[in-house]
C-alpha cells in the first residue's frame, strides 16, 4: 500500500478557485514551477525573486501580483525619502505601485479580471513590472538621497525555499 503522505501535492480543482487554476495553468505553460503557499497565494520565483499572485474571487475578481523585500541598513534614506521614492514610482507607472510598511518594500500590480481576460499577457507583464518597480524605486531613492543606488540583498521577504522554483 502506498503511503498517502508520499503522494505528490496536486493543485485544487479549478472549479474551487477558477482564477487561481487559470493562473497556475499560465505559469506552468510558461515554464515556471509555481506552488500554493499557506495563505492560498500562488508563489513563484522569477529571476531569483519570490513573487506571489493573489486571486480574490467574488462579485469582482481581482488578480494581485506582488513581492515583498525587507530593506537592510545599507539602503540609504530615512522614512520620508523612502516614501518619496515609492510615490515617484507609483506616479511613473500606470499599473504597478510601491508601498512601504516599516522596513518592508512592497511592489504590486492589480487587475480586475473576467472569464474572458487573457491571463497570459497580464501575468507575464505583471511579473516583470513588479520587478521593474523595485529597480525604479532604488533609482528614485538614489536620486532623492544623492547617494548611489543600493540594491537589497536580492531576497524577497518570506519563505525562500526552492518550492516555487525558477523556470524549469
Amino acid at each position: 500500500m502506498t503511503d498517502p503522505t508520499a503522494l505528490p501535492d496536486f493543485p485544487p480543482p479549478t472549479d474551487e478557485h477558477p482564477l487561481r487554476g487559470r493562473v497556475l495553468d499560465v505559469l506552468i505553460d510558461e515554464g515556471y514551477r509555481p506552488d500554493i503557499d499557506g495563505d492560498g497565494d500562488v508563489a513563484v520565483k522569477v529571476q531569483g525573486q519570490q513573487l506571489y499572485l493573489r486571486c480574490t474571487e467574488g462579485a469582482v475578481t481581482i488578480l494581485r501580483v506582488f513581492g515583498q523585500w525587507r530593506l537592510d541598513e545599507d539602503v540609504a534614506g530615512d522614512e520620508l525619502a523612502r516614501l518619496r521614492a515609492c510615490n515617484s514610482v507609483t506616479g511613473r507607472l500606470s499599473v504597478a505601485k510601491t508601498t512601504l510598511g516599516g522596513d518592508i518594500l512592497v511592489a504590486s500590480a492589480e487587475h480586475v479580471v473576467t472569464t474572458d481576460t487573457g491571463l497570459k499577457s497580464i501575468v507575464g507583464t505583471s511579473l516583470e513590472l513588479v520587478l521593474t518597480a523595485v529597480n525604479l524605486w532604488h533609482e528614485a531613492l538614489a536620486q532623492i538621497t544623492g547617494q548611489p543606488a543600493s540594491q537589497s540583498d536580492g531576497q524577497s521577504d518570506g519563505d525562500q525555499s526552492d518550492a516555487g522554483g525558477d523556470r524549469g
